[in-house]
């Protein structure tokens, strides 16, 4: 009998997206997996029902996650959501887990084997399954996007025979994979585009893309960046002189996009009142890390403000989200690759491999445990409950075929 993957529509979390396409169903019909959709999962990503279904799916509902032996989702699945799902089944989402110890301790507590795709290791192995970057590249791009449409006048230099329209003057504070795609959409739009970032690779990144650099470039600077491509937390002050560089900088700014995140970290402040108070009136700030506490000094989440000053300071949640069809087919396959590692060939079933160096970084409980390093130990966790006696050998045997490459 084959294994069945639940996709559950996201529920009340006013989450667009969906954690399978129509293309990600066909392939893991095509592994040997029986695929069921909430009807209406798809809908705020442009997919219907119908189109599932002919890609291989069963429409169903809600309570279907109750015989699921893996759920994919696009968030961490709430109290609610787990008291359905069955002990053992496998969860794959974006878990947020930094400072959710009691939400961690509860897929625990509900013997799920929970993976978070957000700690997907950057190795090679993994770049189709890196959750972060495919979603942070659609978030750069509506920055400008969103920047573009606040923005009362025209990005590009415009020479007409009524006269010249000067180009915008665009700063992107982070160059990640949000920073990068945002210099980018900038640029095309026609903006004069600088960036700035603590990482010293980010210096070339940023001219390959015909935009300028903008840093204190000191010893520190230097050794700003984690083994995996993070920025590190820079010294108050590193951040101070950084501050006074860019506060002049960023008053003679149009649009200004921070992106600035650091895992499991409060977003860092980059802008204050003051740098705010003294940008143009009509000038605009998007502020990328606000669902972390923001980049910005007053900007709100899920808001756009209007200062005194007249310059907006837009605090959209769930950036990508905003292009949930596009977000929805780039995640979809994030999962489906890393889903497919997981599965044995020969059995046609899901079998984790506790040493598989993605599963090492990505489980978070599994076997009515919290193991991930980071977590074991910081939340309480019911115990599990006791295992059934031993059962007599005839009944070992027999029971043998059924559980083979399971979770």
């Amino acid at each position: 009998m084959s294994q069945i993957i639940f996709i559950p529509a996201e529920g009340g979390s006013g989450e667009p997206r969906v954690a399978a396409s129509t293309d990600t169903v066909k392939r893991m019909v095509a592994l040997g997996f029986d695929v069921v959709v909430e009807s209406g999962a798809g809908t705020l990503s442009r997919i219907v029902d119908e189109d599932y279904a002919k890609s291989g799916a069963t429409i169903g509902s809600a309570s279907d996650a109750a015989r699921a032996d893996v759920i994919l989702k696009v968030r961490r699945p709430n109290t609610t959501e787990l008291k359905s799902y069955k002990r053992g089944a496998a969860v794959i989402a974006a878990m947020d887990p930094y400072g959710n110890d009691d939400a961690v301790a509860a897929m625990a507590a509900a013997g799920v084997s929970a993976f978070a795709m957000e700690f997907m290791p950057r190795i090679t192995r993994a770049q189709s399954m890196d959750i972060l970057s495919s979603q942070a590249n659609l978030a750069g791009y509506q920055a400008v996007v969103d920047a573009a449409a606040e923005y009362d006048r025209a990005l590009p230099m415009m020479m007409t025979a009524a006269g010249t329209v000067p180009a915008a003057k665009v700063f992107i504070m982070g160059v990640g994979v949000a920073g990068l795609q945002a210099i980018a959409t900038a640029r095309r739009l026609g903006a004069v585009v600088t960036a700035t970032d603590v990482r010293p690779a980010a210096k070339e990144q940023v001219a390959s893309l015909g935009a300028k650099f903008l840093a204190v470039e000191d010893d520190e600077f230097k050794a700003a960046e984690t083994a995996g491509g993070y920025a590190k937390e820079m010294s108050k002050e590193y951040q101070a002189k950084q501050a006074a560089l860019t506060a002049d900088h960023i008053a003679k700014q149009d649009i200004v996009i921070t992106t600035a995140l650091i895992p499991g970290r409060p977003a860092p402040k980059l802008i204050s009142a003051a740098m705010v108070a003294s940008m143009k009136p009509g000038s605009v700030i998007v502020d990328l890390a606000v669902e972390r506490g923001g980049n910005v000094e007053g900007a709100v989440a899920g808001k756009v403000v209007t200062t005194a000053n007249g310059v907006k300071i837009v605090g959209h949640l769930n950036v990508a989200g905003r292009l949930a069809a596009s977000a929805s087919q780039l995640y979809a396959m994030n999962l489906y690759a890393f889903l497919e590692t997981l599965v044995d060939k020969t059995t046609r079933t899901l079998a984790i491999k506790p040493d598989d160096e993605l599963v090492k970084a990505t489980l978070l409980t599994h076997e009515g445990a919290v193991i991930h390093p980071t977590f074991a130990g910081k939340a309480p966790v019911k115990a599990a409950p006791k295992k059934s006696p031993p059962r007599p050998a005839a009944a070992k045997k027999a029971g043998a075929a059924k559980t083979k490459g399971g979770v």
